[in-house]
């Protein structure tokens, strides 16, 4: 049987992920002034990506890698929003509709979940 952990981290990378897409639509490289344009988004996020789906592995496995990459995961989430939030408070109009809000509240509540069962479950 699949344990929690798994699922939470299953639930909250396809979050994070698809928060990635709605960052490529806000143009986001430019909101975090990075290199590359889109092209040095897309060869960040390729090795982003990687990293979840190797970690999604780890996870299963119970391995002690796993246990990092799971706390690694649940704290990019809480950064996510909290950064995003911040930039909103500065005026920034980006990541102001409702789906983007939604996503962004989402990934804290998984992440915050995430972090809690990574440190009593495990």
């Amino acid at each position: 049987m699949v344990s929690t952990v798994v699922w939470v981290y299953i639930l909250n990378s396809t979050l994070l992920i698809v928060h990635e897409i709605d960052s490529a639509y806000w143009r986001e490289w430019e909101l975090f002034r990075l290199p590359g344009e889109i092209a040095g988004f897309l060869a960040i996020h390729l090795l982003l990506v990687g990293l979840i789906m190797y970690g999604l592995i780890e996870v299963f496995l119970g391995s002690s890698i796993g246990y990092y990459i799971n706390g690694i995961v649940a704290l990019s989430g809480v950064f996510a929003f909290s950064i995003h939030t911040y930039f909103i408070r500065q005026g920034n109009q980006q990541f102001k509709t409702t789906a983007s809000q939604m996503l962004l509240y989402a990934i804290l509540a998984s992440s915050l979940m995430q972090l809690y069962l990574a440190y009593t479950a495990w």
